[in-house]
């Protein structure tokens, strides 16, 4: 900025905290998580005959967990709280608004797709098993490389964002940060598999925002600060000296803003591609009950759009408002281009509000957020591993604990192949703030041929193969002949400029559109979805009462849905939930991203003092009903199973006999639970559920 000592050549800061420090979180706290989750483990085993050794419990924990920890789960990435502040301190107030925008249409739209998948194909275990029985092998190895690819560089995304922030905090070498993160989250996932992943993004979720919650009122405390007003005309004289260029008027609060459209218009697309070609979304549907599907995406997608708005918001308006004076942590200069592309506006702007208070705790939140997220990563590729590689091309008649054994095998090898990935980008150059905006280029060309293959019977097989790789060639090609045409050269700085990103995003998410239609047109499919159903895909089908079960510890509960195809109510109750998600998902796409913002940005509207106030208010509601429903509701949801666990640790460890209503002929009978059979019939914890 033109107010302060700039320089460059500094990209760092004197670390707040030890190197000690980092390695104890990192490594001890790792691992802590991870034996705890371990425990946990054996504990489910033991009470309620949950086996991690058997495949549909590892990969899909009986597809019944429940909508509290649905709504919860692996939404809090990493990059979401680096990379919100990162463009708002670009941007302006624009910019965290676009980057939840860009979240939440997706997550939401997601339901509409899961609860299609189970309608459809409901013993499926990952994506790419569904696009081989539509479309055969050919197919099913490009949509294979097409999931693999976005998995590898959404992982590479949180790892440089994750690197470099805890670096900055502790000193700690940025590579063995890089190594180091995904040692506990291999050992929690390994032994605990999807279930361990849906308890730890619930506990790490709730954990980080806690923090958020107590940043928001934290930053209103400091002196230099004061009051959301005091903020304000912080920002709008700081802005006043440093203009920020495609801003209307230069200033920081206003959304006509060309960046911040641009990026919105990046994230939008690149988040579209990095949920529906993440298995790891498909992988959580599945597991989720019926009637979990649709609200807990929904709700989880809704309650997610708080925390980008109102952190990246706050935290950049903070940097912008103090960064030229002493409590900063780089004065007298400005944040160089580096620290800021590195994605250190958040933690530099909590430690200037919080000392090492806010140094820690920034380190605990990227480290859980980071954690959580690869957990789900890594299952996914665990999953495309032992289901569509090994059992389907190297033993066909693969036990249930050959799939397990290659689970963990690909849990281990991709951890260490994407800090592997990570590293060599690193010494290439590139960091958080360049994978941010290419990312779309290489994940968005399966998102239409996807989409088609789970909702549109005429897509045709060439046009499931030939789409996705044409917009994949269309993407990069426009990507890198607009870096060439407008920079003068292909380089890693230029390939991370605003303009060619964009590009090259809606070239790869759009081309494959009409790929797919006029290579259809030629010759339709006409799928009959019923064709799904005649292979057999699960190991085994866990069964559930459909009416009111009660056990000797009190926990009761209703079973009000149908739970396999043979029930009469099954296809109308699907259907309607796909209704229900077709309406969400379109209500909130044009409310976030339309109804909301853009008249907002062609009014060349400034924000006065008492409209940022409110803006920042409500975002601040908004993330604090976000704790409620991310903490609390999963508790309440499961207040029954969790009562049954305990009851069954204080009675030893076991339930000695419950009541089951027979799913075939109706009769109440009675079993020994120490078989694990009373799980199918009972809710037993929050866990499955």
């Amino acid at each position: 900025m033109s107010f302060l000592l700039k320089r460059d050549d500094a990209t760092s800061i004197t670390p707040p905290l030890s190197q000690a420090g980092g390695y104890v979180v990192v490594i001890v706290v790792g691992l802590v998580f991870a034996f705890a989750m371990v425990f946990v483990t054996r504990v489910l085993k033991r009470t309620a005959g949950e086996d991690n050794s058997k495949t549909e419990m590892f990969m899909t924990a009986n597809r019944s967990v429940r909508t509290g920890l649905t709504a919860s789960a692996s939404w809090l990435w990493s990059t979401a709280m680096l990379g919100s502040s990162l463009v708002g301190y670009d941007y302006g107030v624009s910019g965290p608004f676009w980057f939840a925008a860009g979240c939440s249409p997706m997550i939401v739209f997601f339901s509409l797709l899961g609860i299609s998948c189970k309608l459809k194909i409901p013993e499926a275990h990952t994506l790419l098993e569904i696009v081989r029985i539509r479309y055969g092998t050919v197919a099913h190895l490009v949509f294979m490389f097409l999931c693999l690819v976005n998995n590898l560089f959404a992982v590479a995304n949180m790892l440089l964002g994750a690197s470099a922030a805890i670096s900055a905090l502790t000193g700690m070498h940025i590579i063995a940060a890089t190594f180091l993160l995904p040692v506990g989250v291999v050992v929690y996932t390994f032994v605990g598999g999807i279930k361990a992943t849906f308890l730890t993004d619930y506990i790490h979720t709730l954990t980080i925002l806690i923090i958020l919650c107590f940043f928001s009122v934290k930053a209103f405390t400091v002196p230099e600060i004061g009051s959301i007003s005091h903020l304000y005309d912080l920002v709008l004289a700081a802005s006043a000296k440093a203009p920020i260029s495609g801003n209307h008027d230069g200033t920081y609060m206003t959304m006509t803003s060309t960046g911040g459209i641009f990026f919105g218009i990046i994230h939008i697309t690149t988040n579209f591609g990095l949920v529906i070609m993440d298995t790891g979304f498909f992988v959580k549907a599945f597991a989720a009950s019926p009637k979990a599907v649709v609200p807990g995406y929904v709700i989880g997608g809704i309650a997610y759009f708080a925390i980008p708005w109102a952190l990246g918001t706050l935290m950049s308006s903070v940097a912008w408002g103090i960064q030229d004076q002493p409590l900063w942590p780089t004065y007298p200069r400005a944040m160089s281009s580096q620290e800021v592309s590195a994605g250190l506006v958040l933690p530099y702007a909590a430690i200037a509000i919080a000392g090492k208070g806010g140094a820690i705790a920034v380190l605990l939140i990227t480290f859980m957020a980071v954690t959580s997220t690869l957990s789900a990563q890594i299952i996914a590729v665990s999953s495309i591993i032992s289901f569509d590689i090994y059992r389907r091309y190297f033993n066909r008649s693969a036990s249930d604990r050959d799939v397990i054994r290659w689970s963990h095998y690909g849990v281990i090898i991709f951890a260490i192949i994407a800090a592997a990935f990570s590293t060599m980008l690193h010494y290439v150059g590139v960091d958080l703030g360049w994978t941010l905006y290419m990312l779309g280029v290489v994940t968005c060309p399966g998102i239409f041929p996807t989409v088609f293959t789970i909702l549109w019977r005429q897509q045709s097989r060439p046009a499931a193969i030939i789409a996705p790789l044409l917009g994949m060639a269309t993407g990069l090609g426009i990507w890198l002949g607009s870096a060439k045409g407008l920079y003068g050269s292909v380089s890693i700085a230029t390939t991370g400029q605003l303009l060619p990103c964009m590009y090259g995003c809606l070239a790869s998410t759009f081309s494959p559109l009409p790929y797919s239609v006029l290579i259809t047109l030629i010759k339709p499919q006409n799928f009959d979805w019923n064709d799904f159903l005649k292979e057999k895909l699960a190991f085994e089908e866990a069964s559930v009462s459909s009416s009111v079960v009660e056990n000797e510890y009190g926990a009761a509960e209703e079973i009000d849905e149908p739970t396999s195809r043979s029930d009469p109510r099954w296809l109308p109750y699907m259907r309607r939930w796909t209704v229900i998600a077709a309406i969400w998902s379109a209500a909130t796409f044009l409310g976030h991203w339309v109804l909301w913002p853009l008249p907002m940005y062609a009014a060349k509207f400034t924000f006065t003092k008492n409209f940022y106030s409110a803006w920042l208010v409500i975002s601040i509601i908004w993330l604090w009903g976000t704790l409620f429903v991310a903490g609390f509701f999963p508790l309440v949801d499961g207040r029954h199973q969790i009562l049954a666990i305990f009851k069954a640790i204080r009675n030893g460890g076991r339930p000695k006999k419950v009541e089951t209503a027979s799913p075939t002929d109706g009769e109440v009978s009675s079993s020994d639970s120490t078989k694990g059979e009373a799980v199918a019939a009972i809710p037993t914890l929050i866990l499955k559920h």
